[in-house]
């Protein structure tokens, strides 16, 4: 026996809402995907280009907290640089997160892409744009692997 139970007719309604609300959600984080790869690929472009410090002035605030400007030239110049031009990405994957290991809750998007460099065949990078308090998509991270 159920602990609690709606009648028949309540129970079919509460479904139906839950139902009807599924497809606005879905739709909603197909639109926050796809606005934060545009800011993801803005930003790619700014690295891939060797602007580094015009990368890190579009971060977002998590990021500037976490890591100096200083050290971000230095670490991109030293890790990024090396790699030469971008030969091909592809996206592999994004996936929308709320919560974030090390980070505030918030609206994240885990976006992984594999990309040839010219001097790396093999490299998956990792990039997380987050939804700012203004409402824009801005980094917050970024890993090659």
């Amino acid at each position: 026996m159920p602990f609690f139970s709606f009648p028949a007719p309540m129970a079919s309604a509460a479904l139906a809402a839950i139902v009807a609300a599924c497809p606005a959600a879905f739709a909603q984080q197909a639109q926050d995907v796809a606005q934060a790869e545009r800011a993801a690929e803005q930003w790619l472009h700014q690295a891939d280009e060797g602007q580094y410090g015009a990368a890190w002035d579009a971060s977002a605030p998590v990021l500037h907290a976490t890591v100096p400007r200083a050290q971000w030239l230095s670490t991109m110049e030293a890790v990024r640089t090396p790699l030469g031009a971008v030969r091909q990405r592809v996206r592999r994957s994004a996936t929308f997160m709320r919560e974030m290991p090390g980070v505030p809750d918030g609206e994240y998007v885990v976006i992984q892409y594999e990309t040839v460099f010219e001097n790396k065949a093999k490299s998956v990078e990792t990039i997380t744009p987050l939804r700012d308090k203004d409402g824009k998509w801005r980094v917050s991270g970024y890993f090659i692997q």
